[in-house]
């Protein structure tokens, strides 16, 4: 049986992906003919990814012209998807998933929705901090930066995560909402380090230097801080590269006046986050999967996959060509591993 998925837009709404109809097609009555083993093990892949970016499609024609194996690929946000595979249960075509933060592929993990890999090829490519239980892996990675005005405060007065917290940045401070999967999986890297008491004080001392209620979205901080409204935002650091690409000459060159920190520095290290993916529970492809996976931990589909948001392969060596993104420098990575950040989430909520 052959056969395509439709891709679902990344903005439908969620109630749509609910039981029954999930979206505009209801896959598992799509699914519901037996597939041929033979031909389901070796020729196709089913994707369910949060990623959207056409490069990537490039990529997956790629894997079908080494392979020989077809991509059918889902898109759609992360909540979305994995309310998606929930509702279609053991019906469920999903063969790889592909999530976009470490707190949405901990939740995936914890519903139960990945198998183990068992991949020599994933374990040796990607480092020990980028795997989690054998369940999903990271494949690309960013940092959580700082950027900050410069005729608001002096370069050397935030170094830390915890400056942020300070009282001197009292009423300057600006961040999406707390509930955000980034700032779970920040939260969760603190929870780690300093333990869950600090980490509450922590959170408590950044609200209280608010500048604003949080709302919006990275590039909103950024430009928020471009327009005098706050003294310093929190950012992860491919926000502030797609400005510094912008081809709106005004806000190429406000992004390129904004001061960048690197927090923690001389401590544990810029968190980074990832995105990443793993084998579907139910994946009726397993072995197609695994290939999959195997492919984008290669360093041709490393540095694409990069490229695309521009963030940093996850794999060791593998350097990308984005000037801006190299023009931030380099730095120490916080070593966390993945998996200890999943664990911490539902502290950190």
């Amino acid at each position: 049986m052959k056969f395509k998925l439709t891709a679902t837009p990344a903005n439908t709404p969620r109630r749509l992906l609910g039981a029954g109809l999930l979206g505009i097609i209801a896959l598992p009555l799509l699914f519901s003919a037996p597939i041929d083993a033979a031909h389901a093990q070796n020729k196709e892949v089913n994707l369910y990814s949060a990623r959207h970016y056409g490069s990537d499609n490039e990529l997956y024609a790629e894997f079908t012209k080494q392979t020989g194996i077809k991509v059918n690929q889902i898109q759609a946000g992360d909540e979305a998807l994995l309310e998606r595979i929930k509702s279609e249960g053991k019906a469920s075509p999903a063969d790889v998933i592909l999530l976009v933060d470490a707190a949405r592929l901990w939740k995936a993990e914890s519903e139960g929705l990945f198998q183990k890999a068992n991949s020599k090829t994933l374990q040796t490519a990607l480092p020990k901090s980028m795997q989690a239980n054998d369940l999903w892996f990271g494949l690309t990675t960013r940092a959580r930066i700082m950027v900050y005005d410069k005729k608001k405060l002096p370069a050397d007065q935030v170094k830390t995560y915890a400056d942020l917290a300070k009282p001197n940045l009292k009423g300057m401070v600006c961040t999406r909402s707390g509930a955000h999967p980034y700032m779970l999986s920040l939260l969760s890297s603190i929870v780690a380090h300093d333990g869950e008491t600090k980490a509450e004080a922590w959170a408590r001392g950044v609200v209280s230097n608010l500048a604003r209620t949080p709302r919006g979205g990275d590039t909103d901080q950024i430009r928020g801080v471009m327009s005098g409204e706050c003294g310093i935002a929190l950012t992860n650091s491919y926000y502030l590269v797609r400005l510094l690409q912008s081809n709106k000459p005004e806000e190429k060159l406000a992004a390129q006046n904004l001061g960048v920190i690197w927090p923690n520095q001389a401590t544990t290290g810029t968190h980074v986050n990832v995105s990443g993916g793993g084998i579907a529970r139910y994946a009726p492809n397993p072995d197609a999967a695994r290939q999959f996976l195997e492919f984008l931990a290669s360093a041709q589909a490393q540095k694409q996959l990069a490229e695309a948001n521009n963030e940093w392969p996850a794999v060791s060596g593998v350097k990308v060509n984005n000037p801006e993104l190299n023009g931030l420098g380099t730095f120490k990575a916080d070593k966390l591993a993945v998996s200890t950040i999943a664990k911490n989430q539902p502290t950190a909520a």
